[in-house]
Formats: C-alpha cells, sequence, structure tokens
C-alpha cells in the first residue's frame, strides 16, 4: 500500500535526520500531494460495453478490481440470468446514466438480488436495475455506501411477486441516496434498515408498497424526496426481534409524501401489508422524530399517523411506543377521503373513533399503563406546532378501553410546545 510505505519512509527519516514529530508531519504535508497523485497512478478505469458474456465480464471485473479502481459500464442494455456481487472497498461503479445503462433481470435464474455489495467505500452511479427475482439493490455491512442517481424497478406494475425492496442497504453505516428513483417494490422502495448516519435526499419513490422506509436505525435526515402513488409515503418504524432496536434521531423534512393511492400489494405476512392505501407519512415506535417542512395531500387515508406497535412480542428489550416526536410548519392538503379500512387496524379504528371524519395529524395516544394513569414525562410528550386549521385526532386509551361514548381528543393546542430541533447528519466526503 503507497501510504504505508510513506508512512514508513517518514518514520525513517525522522530517525535518520533526529527530526521531531512535528518536523516529520511537515515532511507528510509536503508528501501528501505526491502521494495523491501516485495513488491516481496506479487507480484504473474498467470499460464493459454490451454484447455477449455480459454477465461473464461483467461479474470478473467486479471480482478483479481494485481499491481505487472506476468500472464503467457504457450505454446499452445488458441483460442476466444470474445476480451480480461486489466485495472490494473503495471503488466505484458507474454507468452513462440510470435511463442509458440498464441492468436487466427479468431472465434471472439465480441470486436473491440483482445487485449485491458487501464492501466498503463504494460508490454505485448512474444506471438502473430492472425486474430482479429477489431485491434490486442490497447492502449488508457497509462502512460507507453512496447510491446515486440509480434506478429500480418493476416493469410489471404492482404485483404481490415483485421484489421486496429496490435500493437494500442494511446494517451500514454512512449511507447516502442521492437522486435516486424506485418504483414496483413489494415492500419498500428505498429502505434502511438497522443502520447508523443516514441521508436519503432528492429522490423518487413511486407505486412501491412504502415508498421510503427508516427502519430500526439511528440518525436519518430524509428530505427533498417525492413520495407518490405509493400505498404509504414514508415509514419510519421501529420493529422487535432484529439486533438492532430503539430507532431515534430521524429528521423527515422538505419532502412531498402526496398522492399515495395504490392498494396494497404486499405478499401475506409482511408488517407493510398492514399499512393502508393512502397514507402519507407513518411514525411507528421511535424517539426523537422531527418532522418538518413537509407537503402531504391526496392521502385517502391519513396524512400523518404516529402510533405505537401493537402486534404482540415477547422481546424484553423492545420498546413499542413512540416518545419524544415533534411535527411543524408542513402543509395538509386534502386526506381522509377514501380511507382502506380493508387494509390493518390503522385505518378502520380511525374511521370509526372519527365518525368517518378523518384528521390530517392521528396519533393512537398508547402509551405504558403507568404514563396512561400518571400523564407522560414531559421530556417524552408529543410536540404539535401547525397552523389552526390543522385537524387532529387522538384517544384516552383509558376512556376507550372503559367504553366512553367519546374518547377522543381534537384540540391540537394541548400540544403545543417548545421545538427543540435536531441536529443534522453529516457524512465525510459529502
Amino acid at each position: 500500500d503507497v501510504s504505508i510505505l510513506f508512512g514508513v519512509k517518514i518514520i525513517l527519516l525522522r530517525k535518520s535526520k533526529n527530526l521531531s514529530f512535528s518536523g516529520a508531519y511537515k515532511y507528510y504535508l509536503i508528501l501528501l500531494p505526491v502521494l495523491f497523485l501516485i495513488s491516481n497512478v496506479f487507480s484504473k478505469e474498467i470499460i464493459i460495453e454490451p454484447g455477449e458474456n455480459a454477465h461473464e465480464r461483467l461479474q470478473e471485473a467486479m471480482i478483479l478490481m481494485e481499491e481505487g479502481d472506476t468500472l464503467l459500464i457504457k450505454s446499452g442494455y445488458y441483460s442476466f440470468e444470474d445476480g451480480l456481487s461486489l466485495d472490494i472497498d473503495g471503488v466505484t461503479v458507474i454507468g452513462e446514466g440510470m435511463d442509458k445503462t440498464i441492468l436487466d433481470f427479468k431472465n434471472q435464474q439465480s441470486g436473491a438480488q440483482g445487485l449485491l455489495v458487501t464492501s466498503n467505500k463504494v460508490t454505485l452511479k448512474d444506471f438502473a436495475i430492472l425486474d430482479a427475482k429477489g431485491d434490486a439493490l442490497k447492502v449488508i455491512g457497509a462502512m460507507g455506501i453512496n447510491m446515486i442517481n440509480l434506478r429500480t424497478e418493476w416493469t410489471g406494475g404492482p404485483k404481490s411477486t415483485n421484489g421486496a425492496y429496490g435500493f437494500y442497504p442494511v446494517e451500514s453505516e454512512d449511507v447516502l441516496i442521492d437522486g435516486c428513483v424506485a418504483i414496483g417494490a413489494s415492500d419498500a422502495g428505498i429502505y434502511v434498515g438497522q443502520s447508523k448516519n443516514i441521508i436519503v435526499r432528492n429522490s423518487i419513490a413511486q407505486y412501491n408498497v412504502a415508498g421510503i422506509e427508516i427502519e430500526n436505525s439511528y440518525y436519518a435526515d430524509v428530505y427533498n424526496n417525492l413520495a407518490s402513488h405509493n400505498t404509504g409515503g414514508i415509514l419510519i418504524f421501529d420493529l422487535p426481534d432484529l439486533p438492532q432496536q430503539g430507532g431515534h434521531h430521524i429528521r423527515v423534512f422538505e419532502n412531498q409524501s402526496i398522492d399515495n393511492d395504490t392498494d396494497n400489494f404486499a405478499p401475506e405476512g409482511n408488517i407493510v401489508g398492514e399499512v393502508p392505501r393512502g397514507t402519507g407519512i407513518i411514525i411507528m415506535a421511535n424517539s426523537d422524530v422531527e418532522v418538518f417542512n413537509n407537503l402531504m395531500s391526496g392521502n385517502g387515508t391519513v396524512n400523518l399517523s404516529i402510533v405505537s406497535y401493537s402486534d404482540e412480542t415477547d422481546d424484553p428489550n423492545y420498546y413499542p411506543h413512540p416518545k419524544r416526536i415533534q411535527v411543524h410548519n408542513n402543509t395538509y392538503g386534502p386526506a381522509g377521503f377514501d380511507p382502506d379500512i380493508n387494509t390493518g387496524e390503522l385505518a378502520k379504528t380511525l374511521f370509526e373513533i372519527s365518525n368517518g371524519n378523518m384528521p390530517d395529524i392521528f396519533w393512537d395516544g398508547i402509551a405504558p399503563l403507568s404514563q396512561l394513569i400518571f400523564g407522560q414525562p414531559e421530556e417524552e410528550k408529543l410536540i404539535i406546532s401547525e397552523d389552526p386549521d390543522v385537524t387532529f385526532l387522538t384517544i384516552s386509551a383509558i376512556k376507550y378501553m372503559m367504553g366512553f361514548s367519546n374518547p377522543t381528543l381534537t384540540d391540537i393546542n394541548e400540544f403545543q410546545g417548545v421545538i427543540n430541533p435536531l441536529q443534522p447528519i453529516n457524512i465525510d466526503d459529502i
């Protein structure tokens, strides 16, 4: 490794010339540009063009790449019967545009995804993955993954037989999804799970069950995205029985979650199969979530829902209730005009307790029993700061369980409070 050789030379120089540490460091600063130039000389560009044996040539290139290399996939149509995999750190795979470099997996016979990445500091840019047998682009355990101007799509429209995920980074850190398009996933178009330090921005998610989903993750910014014509637009979920739990510090801002009107087509048994058609944003069982400056409109069930995880679980470490949620300065358009009461319990329950007068914002009001009796701690309370014409509904769980005729609360002013903005997410070199 060139950097190691330079480090050794500096140590030897320091010894031979009796230099101080600061003196050796000055030498290092002088030599650093040279190191950069030499490292660039040793890196190379590999070019793949359409034609026969495209899978073999592309997979071989991904195996033989070395750190610093760039793999350029030229414009054209590439058909695959097997999945691709990449396990080399510090490389770039780039096409010539998400509508020009097309990786088509509709004839895929083997592999659980179109492209699997298991390495660090990887950049993927400017190509499309179509009709993968399973997930389109899966990333596992990466320390640094950039997905830029990519498209994943199942071209036959919404079907339960489509792959579950378009973009699917899990157990990763420093995740960037920027300028991407996700269409037709039977679970989530853009999904980030059990990860940390995440940015999802400038992207489009359409005709998926969940457009964008952040699950069991820490420190995420989701902004300037369009989520439309999904079942649910943006989901911030935390689930039990996973190695990383307690999702927290998520900012959702400057997005458009609009016209989410696709019937739920998730395979039976999937948790997102309970999401009703026409949901703008759902926050479930996370803490420290800030939702602001978004446009939510045209969602037939409800624009914004804040709920607890309601299924039974034996996980002793799981906390199923949301806390420290802040909602402010959003814009709300028409919603609740076509509630999907046949999918899951959310829409059905809300429709019943609201007598069909569906609100813009719904909180299910569920908390630990001690908090239902004595009240939530001040630092955990839901805070809402919206225009007076924004409608709101929550349930008094105690009154609901005791059979009171009107167990609801609709005065949004009772949830006013001081907004404490969360800190932005930073990823090195971005």
